[in-house]
């Protein structure tokens, strides 16, 4: 009895409250925000046009994060962005950082470009998400400071953590549905 009972009052709830003037329906726009399809794929596919280099990404990083994850990536208030230490599995979570726990740098774009600014997601155009990775990357040792990012460039990257991901148990193969670069 309670079980139907239970049932019946979350049947009635999206008409409760409508009768209060409760919420709104979204706007198609509003709905794509909050897609949490990944737009961009470990192989680059999805990534946009652009490009950015470390000094660009410098100062986008002292406006737009510098707040938030310390003036260096040391993090403080949220984690940190930039460690020396490589990743190991007796690594506590609170010192993971792009070089020692991201295993793909096109993944880190995809994440920068729909979720940051924390405080306003999709704030950062193209050029300016490409120069921040940039930025990250050579700040973790990844890359040389001269490297440009671009859709070109991106997938070519080989994170330090990438060893990290688990095989397909059926296949033993690294995610067997695409081709990694």
């Amino acid at each position: 009895m309670a079980r139907a009972l239970l049932l019946l009052l979350l049947a009635a709830l999206p008409a409760l409250a409508e009768g209060l003037g409760l919420g709104r329906e979204l706007a198609p726009e509003e709905v794509q925000a909050y897609d949490v399809t990944p737009i961009v794929l470990p192989d680059g596919r999805g990534l946009p046009e652009g490009e950015g280099d470390y000094a660009a990404g410098f100062e986008v990083y002292a406006f737009e994060c510098a707040s938030c994850h310390g003036p260096n990536g040391e993090g403080a208030p949220f984690d940190r962005l930039v460690a020396a230490e490589p990743f190991s599995t007796e690594l506590p979570p609170h010192r993971f950082a792009i070089g020692n726990y991201w295993p793909y740098a096109t993944t880190l774009f995809d994440y920068i470009y729909r979720a940051m600014p924390f405080q306003e997601p999709h704030k950062l155009e193209p050029d300016e998400v490409y120069a921040l990775v940039a930025f990250l990357l050579v700040e973790n040792g990844i890359v040389p400071e001269d490297f440009v990012a671009s859709r070109e460039t991106l997938p070519k990257v080989r994170m330090p953590a990438r060893k990290r991901l688990r095989l397909d148990p059926l296949t033993r193969k690294l995610y067997p549905w695409i081709e990694l670069p």
